[in-house]
Formats: structure tokens, sequence, C-alpha cells
């Protein structure tokens, strides 16, 4: 299944360590680089409540919220990214 990596040009921390969401047929994994490793956040695709996209005029972001409240944002993807992840998850 897919892997959506935001772009490293956006103007947020994605420089050094651009988020990453992972989407396969269980799961949506969502990796936060950080200098001395990452965070990740695991939800399983039937708990998921809502998908939604903030966008700017290059990039955007995606909320994916569970039923009991976990909730992953990612930033900087580019908006073909965001609209495919959306797709994928309703």
């Amino acid at each position: 299944m897919p892997i959506f990596i935001a772009s490293r040009i956006s103007l947020d921390d994605n420089v050094l360590f651009p988020d990453r969401i992972d989407i396969d047929h269980n799961n949506v994994t969502f990796y936060k680089g950080y200098i001395l490793g990452y965070r990740s956040m695991v939800i399983p695709r039937n708990n998921i409540a809502s998908v939604s996209i903030g966008s700017g005029i290059f990039f955007a972001d995606v909320t994916i919220e569970s039923v009991g409240g976990k909730r992953i944002v990612g930033s900087g993807f580019i908006k073909r990214d965001t609209m495919e992840i959306v797709r994928l998850l309703t």
C-alpha cells in the first residue's frame, strides 16, 4: 500500500525530518521524525472517524481522527497526496 512523505520544501519543520503516513490494509501509521529518532502513531483503519484537509497555496495538511480520540496531523504534503489519502480512507 502507499507511503506518503511530506515535502522538504514546505515552510514547516519538514526540512530535515519530513512527516510520513503509511497506509496498509489494516492500519494507518504516522511517523514524525526528530533529531534523535522518531515518534509513531498507529490507528486501525476501521477506527477512523474523520479525515480532513487544510490547504494552502502549494501544500496541505491532513488530519486523521479516530473513534477513540487519537489524532494524526501531518503537515507539508503535496495537495495531490492529501486528496489520495482522503480517497483511500473514506
